[in-house]
């Protein structure tokens, strides 16, 4: 295994943990993970949500050749979901927190996931 498939492996376990990890860290500093007021039904939504992903991006991190669609969709669904929430984090002052919090954590995820991925070569069969 090359040093390059290597780190991918790993940042699929930590991105895959850290999608784990949402409903703790919207308990812990909600004004950077939680829109206010709080809403139940969008916590639980979201929670399960990302701990699903969370789930997968873990078991893609043994094989991340064999999941690059999934990987892919990681980045590009971090993208969107990172904009929209940073355009509502400037437009609604009291969600500033945002800008600080998951705003810049999906930015890295797409980051970090997209220049990785892209090097993977998917082998022929």
């Amino acid at each position: 295994m090359d040093q390059h498939h290597r780190y991918l492996r790993i940042a699929l376990v930590v991105v895959g943990i850290a999608f784990l990890l949402v409903y703790p860290l919207m308990k812990i500093w909600s004004s950077g993970w939680s829109w206010q007021p709080a809403q139940y039904e969008y916590e639980q939504m979201i929670v399960g949500i990302y701990a699903t992903l969370g789930v997968f991006l873990l078991w893609a991190s043994r094989k991340p050749e064999t999941h690059l669609s999934l990987i892919w969709f990681t980045v590009w669904s971090s993208v969107v979901h990172g904009l929209i929430m940073a355009v509502h984090a400037v437009i609604d002052p009291a969600e500033r927190g945002h800008l600080l919090g998951d705003v810049p954590a999906l930015i890295l995820v797409a980051i970090v996931l997209g220049f990785l991925a892209s090097r993977e070569v998917v082998p022929s069969e």
